[in-house]
């Protein structure tokens, strides 16, 4: 990774995103180990995490996560996810956070120097492009290493870097997580309870 010890840094986490690329690679993130990693790499002064919640629920499981981060140096955007029944009659539900973190990385590229994204999701490559014409250097952290890969290779060629997280799992991983499963985009359970899934 190439940073600089003067320059400011923020990070965007898409939570499921990442939470489905450390689930795929086995890798157990230590939220703490990876504050203090980039608070290394120079002037760390925000770092968001997005997810969506399911509301309603006597129990979310990502809830736990959700105050740890919130008490502990992150900033949590958060939306309701929105419930809908598929073609099977199967109740899913939605919570897309790309829009908030575009406008989010958007409006911070007016105060940092470097903006650090955690996902794969190739529908980020125009935001890169664009914050980039203004002048601040884009990382993307994700995985070639999962199967299937987990990077868009248009945002991968669009970024500044590219880190893959298997290769930060022995900085900001805990020790012990399980052998990694095949992740599944067709699980019929909610993106916040994958997500949380491990996490606590």
């Amino acid at each position: 990774m190439t940073f600089y010890p003067t320059e400011k840094l923020a990070l965007f986490i898409d939570g499921a995103n990442f939470y489905s690329q450390a689930k795929a690679l086995g890798i157990d993130i230590d939220y703490r180990k990876l504050l203090d990693e980039f608070r290394k790499r120079g002037l760390l002064i925000r770092a968001y995490y997005y997810t969506a919640i399911v509301e309603g629920d006597d129990y979310s499981p990502i809830r736990p996560l959700v105050d740890w981060l919130d008490y502990n140096g992150f900033t949590l955007v958060t939306k309701s996810a929105r419930k809908f029944t598929d073609s099977q009659g199967r109740d899913r539900w939605r919570g897309d956070m790309d829009i908030e973190i575009a406008v989010g990385m958007m409006e911070m590229a007016e105060a940092a120097d470097h903006l650090v994204l955690f996902s794969g999701d190739g529908d980020f490559r125009a935001v890169v492009e664009a914050i980039q014409r203004k002048g601040v250097r884009v990382t993307v952290v994700s995985t070639v290493k999962s199967q299937p890969p987990m990077i868009s290779d248009d945002l991968r060629r669009q970024a500044d870097h590219f880190v893959d997280l298997a290769d930060l799992g022995d900085i900001i991983g805990r020790p012990g997580r399980a052998p990694p499963q095949r992740y599944s985009q067709d699980s019929h359970r909610t993106r916040a309870e994958i997500e949380a899934e491990d996490e606590l």
